[in-house]
């Protein structure tokens, strides 16, 4: 049986709240490098003094709350952060709501009222550029004022780099947008995964002898649109394909789909939930004067697909169970 992975939410009871934890805070959207070293920070602190550690962050993203009308690419949704976050060792995760209140609640009410009243911290782990509290005046550097009068131990990360570029949210996010799988997945120390409801589709691909399972994305989704080498997971269960995202232009020009063929699967998908891993990118999306050019493109790609996932056997994000 995996460890249990505790969810922590405004309407936990205080008595359900394990006080004395160490708590790794940050929004964390994706997981990144970054944010692991935040995380690892906190495990080690809570392994040295025998106490739980946690994640605490914020839903729905402070962006959107600030800027609600703005597209927002999220790398991970609430859930998916979830999964990532129970798949580091972390022995729960707090999830604040982010809203009016909690906006205007300035940084030394925060630390007093949430961190050490209703959570009880023992310790606290945060990267270099964190901020929260009215006016985002809270910061590592007022933890580490805070910390000893309050009795908690702080612990600062710095930035995190690849080949002397930042690892972000935001440059992994541009990364994906421009189709660059490989530079994403360094940053995130992982693949980059989706994870959605087959659906029905104009079963143009049965047709074509590639029937594919069809996922609807966010609206807000910047993925490039193109051709992917895919691994995905039904349960436990992993299987290779190739998935293309986009309006397909040889057809219908529609709204942005991602179709995903697994190769040496006959199964019904339709209704189940799939999680898919983007491991390389194959061409951008094309325009096809003929099926039978499609076609040939696409026993093409699938060649390619299968190559590039055969380099890269048995990756796919590490995924914790949420009880």
């Amino acid at each position: 049986m995996p460890p249990v992975f505790t969810v922590i939410r405004d309407s936990t009871p205080a008595a359900d709240i394990p006080k004395g934890s160490v708590v790794a805070m940050g929004n964390f959207d994706g997981v990144h490098l970054g944010h692991r070293a935040v995380i690892r920070a906190a495990l080690e602190m809570g392994k040295a003094h025998g106490r739980p550690a946690l994640a605490l962050t914020f839903e729905p993203h402070p962006r959107r709350f600030f800027s609600p009308t703005t597209p927002q690419f999220r790398l991970s949704d609430e859930a998916a952060k979830l999964r990532l976050l129970a798949g580091t060792g972390l022995a729960g995760a707090v999830i604040m709501a982010f809203d009016k209140r909690r906006a205007g609640t300035p940084a030394q009410d925060f630390i007093k009222h949430d961190l050490i009243e209703r959570l009880g911290i023992s310790g606290i782990a945060v990267g270099y550029d964190f901020h929260f509290g009215k006016g985002r005046v809270g910061s590592p550097s007022l933890l580490v004022a805070e910390g000893p009068r309050l009795g908690i131990e702080v612990d600062v990360q710095p930035h995190v780099d690849i080949e002397e570029r930042p690892v972000s949210s935001s440059a992994i996010r541009t990364a994906l947008a421009e189709g660059q799988i490989d530079e994403a997945t360094a940053m995130l120390g992982q693949p980059w995964f989706v994870n959605g409801e087959v659906i029905h589709g104009e079963k143009r691909g049965r047709a074509l002898g590639y029937p594919t399972a069809n996922i609807r994305l966010d609206n807000n989704c910047g993925l490039k649109h193109g051709i992917y080498a895919v691994r995905i997971g039904r349960g436990e269960q992993r299987f290779d394909g190739v998935a293309s995202f986009g309006r397909r232009p040889t057809f219908d020009n529609g709204a942005p789909l991602l179709e995903i063929f697994l190769f040496d699967f006959g199964d019904d998908l339709y209704g189940e939930r799939l999680d898919v891993a983007f491991i390389g990118f194959i061409r951008e999306e094309l325009k096809f004067a003929s099926v039978d050019a499609l076609i040939r493109q696409m026993d093409d790609d699938s060649a390619r697909a299968r190559a590039q996932l055969a380099a890269a056997p048995g990756v796919f994000p590490r995924l914790g169970v949420i009880t």
